[in-house]
């Protein structure tokens, strides 16, 4: 089931043009960053977008310039568990683990779980009620069992919104799901 929901969903994102992806990924910004979740936070974690995702490049870049801590995911691929990095400057960034961009290596700078306020966390599906999809290879549900306080934010284009996901006791749920077109509160 999930893995129908994937490929039929990464198609679809896939089929996007670019710049209905940059489009919709700037009302998401905006949507995002008038949100009190993010006006309060002082360290939020981004997942550094690839491959037609919710683009958070500029999300990152923009939030840097504000003074806020920004964090990005380091791959442990030993260990299949990301190491929370704070950020710098964006070339800090290269190609890593999935050609997607994470720190350089001499550039980690590990944080605390404790320390983040907000996460915004990517998913191939998501639906209503915070349920999501990923990759399948559980890096985000590892990192999301250990959340402590931070809000969670998933991103998604409203063409990755299903009716449903089926879950298991390792999945952990988003508290809500910011699209180009809507906020939804999942709780």
């Amino acid at each position: 089931m999930k893995k129908d929901i994937r490929s039929t969903i990464l198609k679809k994102r896939s089929s996007m043009p670019l710049s209905e992806v940059q489009k919709k990924s700037k009302l998401i910004k905006e949507q995002i960053f008038h949100m009190e979740e993010f006006k309060e936070a002082k360290t939020i974690l981004f997942y550094v977008s690839y491959d037609n995702e919710v683009c958070t490049h500029e999300m990152i870049k923009e939030s840097l310039g504000m003074k806020k801590q920004v964090v990005v995911p380091k791959t442990d691929m030993n260990n299949r568990t990301i190491i929370c990095s704070s950020l710098a400057k964006w070339d800090d960034l290269l190609s890593g683990a999935y050609n997607i961009l994470e720190p350089r290596q001499e550039c980690v700078n590990e944080v605390s779980l404790e320390s983040i306020d907000l996460m915004i966390i990517p998913g191939v599906a998501f639906d209503c009620q915070g349920n999501r999809i990923g990759h399948g290879m559980g890096y985000y549900d590892r990192l999301l069992q250990k959340k402590m306080s931070a809000h969670c934010l998933g991103l998604a284009f409203e063409l990755q919104i299903v009716k449903s996901i089926s879950t298991e006791k390792y999945d952990v749920k988003v508290e809500k799901i910011v699209t180009e077109k809507r906020i939804i509160i999942c709780y």
